[in-house]
């Protein structure tokens, strides 16, 4: 009986005192906004301007919800100073400072460059749930967050290369998608 109620005592206690502690932290780095698949984006294109806008393979990833194979886009092993923008809305979304080799053959970053650059959507596709994410003005495709993160965030934002547009440290914003 004793070990049954020492064992509640420490269940409560763990529970009670890490939710306090979740609480009270004031991340660097907050989680993007989760949204419904049909949410409303501020920037809205039929099929043909997207087409127009796009390559065909940024079509693919980001209005198809396509995934590059592991370890083909150019944005793998890229470790340059600068930032990653959308190639959809051409907004700034990650930092070179939060890249990092996940091992996976796709881009990761451990947070984006603000909170608000993307949008996580439950993705139940493949028999699987995971975590799409999404560029916040257009709900284009950009890859998937998962939990195995380094510090200080613990995610891994896997990001498809022909989702993103890097412009190197200095460099100009980008004015087009179609990028050679």
């Amino acid at each position: 009986m004793k070990k049954i109620l020492f064992a509640l005592i420490a269940l409560y206690s763990i529970l009670f005192s890490s939710c306090g502690v979740a609480q009270s932290k004031k991340s660097k780095y907050p989680d993007p906004p989760s949204t419904k698949s049909t949410a409303a984006y501020p920037m809205k294109l039929n099929d043909a301007q997207w087409r127009a806008r796009l390559t065909a393979a940024q079509y693919y990833i980001l209005r198809q919800q396509g995934t590059e194979r592991a370890g083909t886009g150019k944005y793998d092993h890229f470790y340059k100073k600068g930032t990653y923008y959308s190639a959809a809305t051409l907004q700034p979304l990650f930092s070179s400072d939060a890249k990092f080799d996940s091992g996976t053959g796709w881009p990761s970053f451990y947070a984006p460059i603000t909170p608000d650059a993307v949008r996580l959507v439950k993705d139940n596709s493949f028999g699987s749930e995971r975590v799409e994410v999404v560029d916040s003005k257009s709900g284009s495709h950009l890859g998937h967050v998962f939990e195995d993160g380094p510090k200080p965030t613990g995610k891994r934002y896997c990001m498809n290369s022909d989702a993103l547009i890097f412009v190197p440290e200095g460099g100009k914003p980008p004015v087009a998608s179609k990028i050679p």
